[in-house]
């Protein structure tokens, strides 16, 4: 039962100085990344310096992901005993993620409809950029491959060590899944060894924390590269699509996630402020992954049953990409009314179903969301494959509003489906929103909604 401390004393002696917390830190060091990406684009110590701070900070939380994954679902599930339980958390979080998701990829449609953000550019091929089109191509082979076949088939790995070592996180959700039906039905002889499981996720989780304190330095090189990279010329000249799709991320996380909240009892707006480190995070590197052990462990703070985090978290990384599908619908419309293709009704109606398929198909690869719009223009040819290259030069720009949405989309998802299984602490989770200090809290949070 978590226990509550509302002394300011107490609350004080934990927090310290403004500037030592995370939260200040990054902002700082986006600032500071953003400056030195502006005055000084285009230099190649930017690339050759401030990249591999952003690059090696997320190949250290990679590095993490999997045994935060492994140990949280086996636990949770094997503290379960109820195999009828784990099936429903299951249905409930994917008949969710479907259609929450669906919404996102209306929405985007909608917009484009609306917006025609592409229309009068006359876009003449032969102008784009040389390297752009280099990377169009190289994104096109890539979702040559991403089916949602393949993408099913690949969720079983190789061998049960291979899990871990590729970047599939379905992957380890599987075996992870697996090994805590198996503790399940091994019963109380299983006790001891989720005892030990138990005791390494604590050192596992107190890791997270450490290397959270690199986050400040991989946000600076990672957004010093972004801007450096993507320059003010192409943000001018595409500045349509980019507004379009922060606007309508904006509106969908307002609107239809805010809705979602209200009606599973919880402030949106508490919640964003009890994960601003996180998103901060996910702003200054571009990548939910960064922040992916740190939202598990917040979740569990907040009341969230550690076998629904397990579940929901990790997987909806990879099935509700709410960001992602609103920049699909989005970006392919306006390739088509940039290139003059005009598309009827019923052709937007294909698009949108070959685009539920291919967000899905292209989930576990790397640089996903525009993978998976080439993937959804190779399945329907009316919009030339190569007008990718119009907005590749962009895509990190793109990518930031992408994640950021997923991140938040995912937390949501959390809270909610704990609801929905009265798996949730609603007196943990106000005492999180609020800013109360939990002084202490059991590992496992406690599964009943005392509302």
């Amino acid at each position: 039962m978590a226990m509550i401390d509302t002394s300011g004393a107490a609350a004080a002696r934990r927090k310290g100085p403004f500037y030592t917390g995370i939260f200040f830190q990054v902002v700082v060091a986006i600032v500071i990344g953003g400056l030195l990406g502006y005055f000084y684009k285009g230099q190649p110590w930017i690339a050759e310096y401030m990249k591999p701070l952003g690059d090696a900070f997320v190949k250290l939380v990679k590095m993490i992901i999997a045994p935060v994954i492994f140990l949280t679902v086996a636990i949770g599930i094997a503290n379960m005993r109820d195999m009828g339980k784990f099936g429903r958390v299951v249905f409930k979080a994917l008949g969710y993620f479907l259609a929450v998701s669906s919404i996102a990829l209306v929405m985007g449609l909608v917009v484009a409809n609306l917006w025609q953000t592409g229309a009068g550019m006359n876009v003449d091929p032969s102008h784009y950029d040389a390297k752009d089109v280099a990377r169009a191509s190289d994104l096109a082979a890539k979702a040559h491959d991403a089916n949602v076949v393949k993408f099913l088939i690949e969720i079983i790995p190789t061998t049960l060590v291979g899990a871990f070592t590729g970047e599939n996180i379905l992957q380890v959700v599987f075996v992870s899944i697996m090994f805590g039906v198996g503790l399940a039905l091994f019963g109380d002889r299983a006790q001891p060894a989720i005892d030990i499981l138990t005791s390494i996720s604590g050192g596992v989780f107190k890791m997270v924390s450490v290397l959270m304190r690199a986050a400040p330095l991989g946000a600076l090189g990672a957004f010093a590269f972004l801007v450096s990279d993507v320059g003010v010329e192409k943000l001018i000249y595409l500045v349509n699509l980019i507004v379009a799709v922060y606007a309508t991320s904006f509106v969908f996380i307002l609107v239809v996630l805010g809705v979602i909240c209200f009606a599973a009892g919880f402030s949106l707006f508490k919640l964003l402020i009890y994960l601003k480190e996180e998103i901060f995070l996910v702003l200054g590197t571009s990548s939910s992954e960064s922040a992916l052990p740190a939202l598990m462990e917040k979740m569990e703070r907040a009341g969230c049953a550690r076998s629904v985090v397990g579940l929901v978290v990790p997987t909806g990384y990879s099935f509700n990409l709410d960001g992602t599908n609103i920049y699909l619908t989005l970006a392919a419309l306006f390739l088509a009314q940039a290139t003059n293709t005009p598309l009827n009704m019923e052709q937007q109606a294909i698009l949108l179903g070959i685009a539920i398929l291919s967000s899905k198909g292209a989930a576990g690869v790397t640089g996903g969301g525009i993978i998976a719009l080439a993937a959804t223009l190779q399945q329907f040819p009316a919009v030339p494959l190569a007008s990718l290259a119009l907005i590749v030069g962009i895509d990190r720009i793109l990518s930031q509003c992408r994640a950021l949405t997923n991140f938040v989309g995912n937390s949501v998802a959390t809270v909610v489906v704990s609801r929905w299984e009265g798996a949730l602490d609603r007196n943990q989770l106000r005492a999180a929103l609020s800013g109360k200090p939990i002084v202490h809290a059991t590992a496992m949070p406690i599964e009943q909604d005392p509302d």
